[in-house]
């Protein structure tokens, strides 16, 4: 844990800017949503640009990363959590605490006001804190779609995977399709993670360990169906002083062309934050 307080004064250091490749392992399925059906399309079509080209929503994963760390950590467990939605019958938890050094909260946000907790009284919350982490939409590298790839898509840049659920009763196959972009295709991952006070510079190793955790976990729909595996490389880490923007001096390269393992081991040198400065 970080030594954050309550008292811990916020302004800006720097930004750490993180740019790596995305790999399918395997095909990704991230839904647009029902009302993106077409006549003679997939179930379940994957969400594009207004270009017609897939891409992965920085919402999706940096959802993914919360959701992964919370696990980790231990705070997907009821007393840990609180309702963010509880609308049309359908209700959407997450984690959220008022301890000051709570590292989730501190990397993704969390807002005041009044929060039922799943079990447990209610969570008054009186602080507002802003989020260190943003993660921008990840578009589609087009160049790692091949041709030799092409020639097995059912689309441009899609394929369409056929699957069946069967009922328990009747046995009745219920055929479905679900649209993925293959496996072998990049998106170009981009973060930034805001450097407020001295004790934000352990949470890059939190980022690393997300990272670490995504991989061997899914992304998007269909993960328990052999969906959504990812992989990252060519990981490149900038920092910019508060001096880059206020001076105009230059950044720093920390990491270029590294994969994950270095990222982390970089991430968890005692030695970065003396490189972290104004």
């Amino acid at each position: 844990m970080s030594a954050h307080t309550a008292e811990t004064e916020l302004r800006l250091i720097g930004k750490l800017i993180l740019e790596a490749d995305m790999r399918c392992e395997t095909g990704l399925h991230i839904g647009a949503g029902k009302g993106s059906l077409e006549i003679g399309g997939a179930d379940n079509p994957v969400i594009k640009d207004a270009y017609g080209r897939p891409y992965v929503p920085g919402s999706s994963l940096r959802g993914k990363l919360r959701s992964l760390l919370e696990q980790a950590s231990g705070m997907a467990v009821p007393s840990e959590l609180v309702y963010l939605s509880r609308r049309r019958g359908q209700e959407v938890r997450i984690h959220q605490s008022d301890r000051p050094d709570d590292e989730i909260c501190l990397l993704f946000g969390r807002s005041p006001g009044r929060m039922e907790r799943v079990t447990g009284e209610v969570l008054e919350s009186v602080a507002a804190t802003p989020a260190r982490l943003a993660v921008y939409d990840a578009p589609l590298d087009l160049a790692s779609i091949t041709d030799s790839m092409r020639e097995n898509l059912d689309d441009e840049l899609t394929e369409v995977k056929s699957e069946n659920a069967i009922d328990r009763i009747t046995a009745q196959a219920n055929p479905r399709t679900l649209e993925r972009v293959p496996a072998g295709a990049r998106f170009k991952v981009r973060m930034v993670l805001d450097i407020l006070c001295e004790e934000d510079k352990a949470l890059l190793a939190r980022l690393a360990e997300a990272l670490r955790l995504l991989e061997d976990d899914s992304l998007g729909g269909g993960g328990s169906r052999g969906s959504g595996r990812v992989s990252f490389s060519n990981l490149r880490l900038i920092w910019r002083g508060r001096r880059f923007y206020a001076a105009g001096e230059p950044e720093r390269e920390l990491l270029s062309s590294a994969d994950l393992r270095a990222f982390q081991a970089l991430a968890n040198d005692p030695a970065l934050a003396e490189k972290l400065t104004e």
